[in-house]
């Protein structure tokens, strides 16, 4: 008898381009959200987006609660709950970086209220996904939460965030092709649930971007436009999937284990991005796409060395031997690599 089944949760609205912030409100009037909104950003997305979001909602005759986030942690998601229910906010709106929206999206979850995102960079695919990433102490902890109901980004605003955190939602994103290999492997050796299509979708998305790689250019508002496409249908992979398999491998595992040995030395999606032209060479070896995933790194400007990232080989080597034991996810990493793989993957494709 077949039994399966599937509950996929995606946004309601995702809304896209040149100059929709101004449309914002009108977008949220749509979901049909009761109460009073309760906006987490930070002091520079404040200034950038959030205070044009809080005018929106004053010309209709609402007031909504604020509050500002200065740091990424679990003590900042819990002020956003005890605030929201102070508050008696009807939902949460992220409005900022990977900082406030994972923070809303968390405590938003926690509470049992909706979550709308309006990013002002294109730095990571958690501005559509059902996952938050917090730090804490040496580690960074992924929590899985519910997708926001609506997606706000305006393309004029990311276009002028600083263009490293553009690069790094691009190399995010281009490190797909390399999570969608160790998720197919994960499911022919060890029987992980695996989807068709959501694979296929991820896989697209890293295709287009390392195929236009060369048209990302900075301070092009039409790069933001192609980044933020590719950053939302990686969070829809994530939810088809019901898992962030799509879209983190054997590379989000080097990456987290470098939050460990070396933190704050690099963004996210640059460390990503590096781990996927050593983890592409270990599927494939020397004739493997490791090349075109480092050639289309460095044409958007986007770190392809250890040197690129402010570490050194000792820190590379380290990471990619005990990358495994980050978390309990099948890769090609396996049981772990000894020193000497690690060297040939890492001195082969020029990251050391």
């Amino acid at each position: 008898m077949f039994e399966k089944s599937s509950w996929i949760r995606l946004p309601r609205n995702v809304l896209i381009g040149h100059g929709v912030l101004d449309r914002a409100v009108e977008a949220i009037d749509e979901l049909h959200l009761t109460g009073r909104p309760l906006i987490v950003t930070s002091p520079t997305p404040r200034e950038v987006a959030a205070e044009r979001v809080i005018d929106q909602f004053g010309d209709r005759g609402v007031e909504p609660a604020v509050i500002v986030v200065e740091e990424a942690s679990f003590a900042a998601v819990q002020e956003v709950i005890e605030a929201a229910r102070r508050e008696e906010a009807g939902y949460l709106i992220g409005i900022g970086g990977g900082k406030a929206i994972d923070i809303a999206k968390m405590a938003s979850d926690e509470i049992g209220t909706g979550f709308v995102s309006i990013p002002t960079a294109a730095s990571h695919d958690g501005i559509v996904s059902g996952r938050g990433s917090v730090p804490e102490g040496d580690t960074r902890h992924s929590v899985a939460a519910d997708p926001p109901v609506a997606v706000i980004a305006d393309t004029t605003v990311l276009a002028n965030a600083p263009w490293e955190l553009t690069t790094a939602g691009c190399a995010d994103i281009i490190s797909n092709y390399t999570a969608v290999k160790d998720w197919r492997l994960a499911n022919r050796l060890q029987n992980v649930e695996y989807s068709e299509y959501s694979a296929a979708l991820s896989e697209m998305t890293a295709e287009m971007l390392v195929g236009n790689a060369d048209s990302i250019k900075r301070g092009l508002e039409e790069s933001s436009w192609i980044v933020t496409k590719a950053l939302v249908s990686s969070g829809v992979a994530m939810s088809i999937a019901g898992s962030s398999r799509p879209a983190s491998g054997a590379e989000h595992l080097f990456s987290h284990q470098l939050d460990r040995i070396a933190p704050g030395r690099a963004l996210h999606g640059h460390q990503v991005g590096v781990g996927s032209i050593m983890v592409e060479y270990l599927h494939s070896g020397e004739n493997g796409r490791w090349g075109a995933i480092r050639d289309a790194l460095s044409s958007i400007e986007a770190p392809t060395t250890a040197a690129g990232l402010g570490i050194d080989e000792k820190e590379v080597l380290e990471a990619l031997t005990s990358a495994h034991e980050i978390r309990d996810r099948y890769t090609i990493l396996g049981n772990g690599m000894n020193e000497r793989a690690a060297r040939e993957a890492a001195t082969v494709t020029g990251v050391i």
